[in-house]
């Protein structure tokens, strides 16, 4: 049985995290986009004026500004739609901030599918795969609230750029204040040999799901929560792989260049097996309902089971 602890969107994780940081390290700056309420920003705004910034719609400038402080030893947090802040100054992203290693943190809320009826154009499917592309950019996708926090504290204290992943809608909390979190290292969440089930963000949850299904039908599978894609935990990608020999990929993004490509590039150097991956399979997405949407795109733990049992059959 899988314990909860409420239910939070990853977004309010962020603003939560930034505060705490706001209050022990002046260096914290948090800059918007017109978007400070959408993204949480608004009680880092309240309780520390002078180290927040709106430059209005400019994601170009605000990526700008953000490498501005950085140079001059400030660690700032820009934060806005994953859409706006992924794609409109990506090469900003790509010059100012990597190319210079500077310390930018980057946080792109509203992603995949569950901003629901906002639609296709607010619906970023593609963000992970155009970060990780990017020399010095590491890539998490925290799965929950606590996890979140736990992320942007660290990040804070993680040299370099860091885009970070988050989501408009309240999911599951179920990972504790106490359980273990670094960047880089990816969590066992369950134990089991006969198929590894890998996953980021809101799908961990929904592979926990999909393993309690499968323990009715005597099928052990081991969940990993790999919040960090980037760099991502090859050591326990490898290992797990050789134990159960067979693996799934689940993700709320574009299978192409994604978490699943990311998995299986390590797999595909180091101990090749038969993959299968849950995610959205090359389209845009819809205005609608946000759990109507995740249904209709194949991103419930039903998904990932019959991911599952196909996989065992390539395997056996």
């Amino acid at each position: 049985m899988i314990k909860i602890f409420g239910n939070k969107a990853t977004r309010f994780g962020f603003g939560d995290a930034l505060v705490e940081l706001g209050k022990t390290n002046t260096k914290i700056f948090a800059l918007g986009a017109d978007t400070a309420k959408s993204v949480a920003l608004t009680n880092f705004k309240k309780m520390f004026p002078d180290r927040f910034i709106n430059v209005g719609i400019a994601e170009n400038n605000l990526v700008g500004i953000a490498s501005g402080l950085a140079i001059t030893g400030f660690i700032p947090f820009i934060a806005t739609y994953g859409v706006f802040l992924a794609g409109r100054p990506w090469e900003q992203i790509r010059t100012s901030v990597c190319y210079s290693n500077l310390n930018v943190k980057l946080c792109g809320s509203h992603s995949g599918l569950m901003v629901g009826y906002d639609g296709a154009t607010h619906q970023i499917l593609e963000d992970i795969s155009i970060m990780r592309c990017i020399p010095k950019m590491k890539v998490i996708y925290p799965c929950d609230y606590i996890e979140t926090k736990k992320s942007i504290i660290a990040c804070a204290y993680s040299n370099g750029p860091v885009y970070v992943r988050l989501g408009r809608e309240d999911t599951p909390i179920f990972t504790e204040e106490d359980s273990f979190f670094e960047i880089g290292k990816a969590n066992i969440l369950r134990n089991g040999n006969d198929v590894a089930v890998m996953a980021c963000g809101t799908m961990v949850y929904e592979s926990l799901l999909a393993a309690e299904i499968l323990a009715k039908k005597g099928i052990k599978i081991k969940v990993i929560n790999i919040h960090t894609i980037k760099p991502i935990d090859e050591e326990t990608i490898i290992n797990t792989a050789k134990i159960c020999r067979a693996v799934v990929t689940a993700e709320e993004h574009q299978l192409y260049g994604g978490f699943g490509s990311a998995v299986i590039e390590v797999l595909a150097k180091n101990c090749p097996v038969p993959v299968e991956m849950v995610g959205v399979n090359d389209r845009f997405g819809e205005s609608g309902n946000a759990m109507d949407l995740i249904i209709k795109f194949g991103l419930k733990s039903t998904n990932i089971v019959n991911a599952v049992l196909k996989v065992l059959k390539r395997k056996k």
